[in-house]
């Protein structure tokens, strides 16, 4: 414990200020039923006034955004700070994802989390290369003691970075709870984005549901709106008969240097009853990819337009919904007119409102047609087989009843060991994959280890070959085939070669890639001792810094690549230091 030498009249000035701070700061968040700590965390960078790239559950593919980024003006280097008290609970270096992270438990029980670093500070660099070496890895995921690496409010545990799969510089940084794991808005948490500007409503789509499912032949109709500064209206009252569900497309962005962000809620009124609400307060992990079923992901397929659905799927595991009457889906049928209104808020509680009149007709009941098809039930395990393959969903893979279609193709030309199989389309997503297993044509013995399975890009969805059939879990429908890859990865030197002088440069630089499966590993060797290899996956770059390990002098290097169908190449080479 440290011991505090502020005087006892001081200490209880500065938590009257504290208590103070506390209620603005609550009073600028968006109401929840959860209490959270507002005044134990301080902001992770120094950089004033903070700046937001991408906001906590903003629209991402195939996720939710689980934390904030924070603007770094473009540049790697900035300290990192530990928000408050704790240890560090995981070390975790990626060649993608969050490249070098950090994670910090905290008595509180909230755990933070820091992505995308440019380096760890001195004492945890240590501690990760001394377990890179031991396990002879560049990734790993480690779960330390808490006593082996404590830190203070304040302490710089890392810089910022672009490691990973980041699009640019930046502090990519979460709050989780450390029980549950699901992560949560830091700005509950008291973390200050400065923010007096409301969403922004960009368009209004009502879909023609009618009792059916809704799927890529949904009718769809857009709503033309105007308006600016919080306040929309539509340019005309909309007619409607029937059951409908409503959609709509929203951003957001704060004071000074703003990307363009998500919004916090978006509620949904009918005769001022609430219908529907959507609030990203926390999520967990696990439920991220249900994004695709919280969207209109059809057109989000077609145009990247991010629809937010104000419907539900009966299948879909988000708890981020509430007050829902009936799914969010609403019957016109009674011949008057209606009064419905959005509401959408930001993290601060800026608001942007937009009211619109329905009028309603009087509809006959009518049976919905269903097109030909097997209907799947979205809440039951499914199973399709014929003689050349055989389709298995597990439960939990469907949003909603699937009408299920399949057609069996010719073998494409070239690389090709089976027919094509097309497995519904791509604009139904799924939750989770399902299993597949295709009927090899004639693929020989000294072949059927290299077996895969490919979508109709050619991209490789993993696999291996089993009593005849070669087996995978795709995450998609989409159509696919078996092919093989006898092809070892490639390495491209960059900055060494054969008997080359490396004397005044600190790295040895190459570049990897493969050609279907993909990298499995890499491994290096100086004077036949394994070295460590650091990989940036954007770049496809590979390198490795020279230390105390390597005197001036002359030495053998050698990389060795293999990919996921055990090819393997290597490149030996010796060069002078």
């Amino acid at each position: 414990m440290i011991n505090n030498p502020i005087p006892y009249k001081l200490k209880f000035f500065i938590s009257v200020c504290l208590l103070a701070a506390s209620t603005f700061v609550q009073a600028q968040q968006i109401f929840s039923n959860n209490k959270y700590p507002i005044t134990d965390f301080r902001q992770p960078l120094d950089i004033t006034p903070p700046a937001l790239a991408g906001s906590f559950g903003e629209i991402r593919a195939n996720h939710f955004h689980s934390g904030v980024d924070f603007r770094t003006n473009q540049r790697e280097g900035y300290p990192v700070y530990a928000v408050a008290d704790g240890y560090i609970s995981r070390l975790r270096v990626q060649n993608s994802g969050f490249g070098q992270a950090l994670y910090i438990n905290h008595p509180n029980g909230f755990t933070t989390v820091y992505g995308h670093l440019q380096r760890f500070a001195p004492k945890i660099a240590t501690i990760v290369k001394n377990l890179e070496y031991e396990k002879k890895s560049f990734e790993i995921d480690e779960f330390p003691d808490a006593i082996l690496i404590p830190v203070h409010k304040g302490e710089i545990i890392a810089w910022s970075g672009n490691r990973g799969s980041s699009g640019g510089p930046h502090l990519h940084f979460e709050i989780r709870d450390t029980k549950t794991e699901e992560t949560i808005n830091p700005q509950f948490f008291g973390i200050i984005i400065p923010d007096n500007i409301p969403p922004v409503i960009h368009g209004l789509y009502v879909y023609r549901l009618n009792g059916k499912t809704f799927n890529e032949n949904t009718p769809k109709q857009a709503i033309g709106i105007s308006g600016a500064n919080g306040s929309y209206k539509t340019v005309a009252p909309i007619s409607l008969t029937g059951e409908v569900g409503f959609g709509i497309v929203v951003t957001d962005r704060h004071n000074g240097l703003s990307g363009t962000n998500g919004v916090y809620s978006i509620e949904l009124e009918v005769d001022g009853k609430k219908v529907y609400t959507s609030a990203l307060e926390r999520f967990a992990f696990e439920n991220s990819k249900a994004i695709n079923s919280h969207i209109d992901y059809p057109t989000y397929l077609n145009t990247k337009r991010s629809i937010q659905k104000s419907f539900v799927e009966p299948g879909n595991p988000l708890k981020i919904y509430s007050g829902l009457v009936n799914s969010g889906r609403i019957s016109f049928n009674d011949g008057t007119s209606h009064q419905l209104r959005y509401i959408i808020t930001d993290s601060k509680g800026n608001t942007s409102v937009l009211p619109f009149t329905v009028n309603a007709g009087v509809a006959t009941a009518t049976v919905p047609i269903v097109p030909s098809g097997t209907i799947y039930p979205y809440n039951k395990t499914n199973e399709f087989t014929t003689d050349d393959i055989k389709v298995f969903f597990p439960l939990g893979t469907l949003y909603s009843d699937l009408n299920f279609t399949y057609k069996k193709l010719p073998k494409p030309a070239g690389n090709a060991w089976s027919a094509v199989h097309q497995i519904h389309n791509r604009y139904t997503p799924l939750h989770i994959g399902f299993d597949i297993s295709i009927k090899a044509d004639q693929l020989p013995e000294n072949l059927r280890s290299k077996a895969l399975i490919v979508n109709a890009n050619g991209s490789s969805q993993g696999g291996f070959f089993d009593n005849g059939y070669v087996k995978a879990r795709p995450k998609n429908f989409g159509s696919f085939y078996i092919a093989i890859d006898t092809i070892a990865p490639r390495i491209s030197p960059v900055n060494i070669s054969e008997g080359k002088s490396m004397a005044g440069l600190s790295k040895i630089i190459l570049k990897i890639s493969d050609n279907l499966s993909g990298i499995k590993s890499f491994d290096g060797y100086i004077d036949g001792q394994w070295v460590l290899m650091e990989f940036d996956a954007k770049t496809a770059t590979l390198w490795h810094s020279f230390d105390e390990r390597t005197p001036s002098g002359k030495h053998s290097f050698e990389l060795v690549v293999t990919d996921m169908k055990e090819n393997t190449r290597r490149y030996p080479i010796h060069f002078s230091k």
